[in-house]
């Protein structure tokens, strides 16, 4: 008796064994927290990634302020890509990057824009007639207390010497992309956004771009974040810094490291 116990014993423990190896091993999909000035390109390259064969990665959108807190509160994620590097910085103080991924992958410039059928002509540089060609209306900006795109705004204004003429009439936006609708819409005459964003609307025009000198340099990095412990997070960080993933950027208007 106890012989086929036993043998039964060591049969079913075969079977579980060879039942393990048989199945397919699932993989997770990454989720990824990005900047909301990336969502076409970013869903591109989501895209480009699953027909590789791997799970298509999820995507949460927000401007990097909002979503740096979020990690730093102890959200779960595999990713994080920020348009700026302070907010990378931020969460690299806490310990909350695992070493050695962070990568400063992206460039972006910073744009005036106007609904597409507005008749406003304004040449950006020092001391521009900002203030009157709003009219009545307000400048549409990301928040400029800690959003990228809205402190990138920010700086730029104060350098070209018309900041303090239009602080009182700004029309803040929670990201970059809010600042697009409200121009997008019509209920603000001006905003100012990433390049990218104008390329994105057909139904915003570019009044004029802001030169490079009048703002820090607009860059993205992304990293893994040290909780994550799925390798396919770490795997499309990879892909999205190689020259294959920085290619597929580069068509949506991009500046590449």
């Amino acid at each position: 008796m106890r012989k086929f116990v036993a043998s039964m014993m060591a049969a079913l423990t075969f079977l579980a064994a060879t039942a393990a190896t048989a199945a397919p091993s699932r993989k997770e999909p990454a989720l990824v927290l990005a900047a909301a000035s990336l969502q076409e390109s970013m869903n591109a390259a989501a895209d480009a990634w699953a027909r590789k064969g791997h799970p298509r990665p999820r995507i949460s959108f927000a401007a990097s302020s909002a979503l740096a807190r979020q990690v730093a509160g102890g959200a779960r994620a595999d990713l994080f890509v920020s348009a700026d590097e302070q907010w990378m910085n931020h969460l690299q103080a806490r310990n909350l990057l695992r070493r050695g991924t962070r990568v400063s992958f992206l460039r972006n410039t910073l744009v005036l824009i106007a609904p597409r059928a507005s008749a406003v002509r304004l040449r950006v540089g020092p001391g521009m007639a900002l203030a009157r060609a709003l009219g009545k209306g307000r400048l549409a900006i990301a928040d400029p207390g800690g959003v990228p795109a809205g402190l990138y705004a920010k700086e730029a204004l104060t350098r070209l010497g018309v900041w303090a003429s239009v602080v009182d009439r700004l029309a803040p936006a929670e990201s970059v992309r809010g600042a697009l609708a409200l121009v997008d819409r019509g209920a603000a005459p001006l905003g100012i956004v990433y390049a990218t964003d104008a390329r994105a609307d057909s139904r915003v025009r570019v009044v004029g771009t802001f030169p490079a000198s009048s703002h820090s340099p607009i860059s993205y990095p992304v990293a893994t974040l040290s909780r994550s412990r799925n390798p396919e997070g770490e795997a499309f960080r990879r892909y999205l810094v190689s020259a294959q993933g920085k290619s597929l950027f580069r068509r949506f208007g991009f500046g590449t490291h």
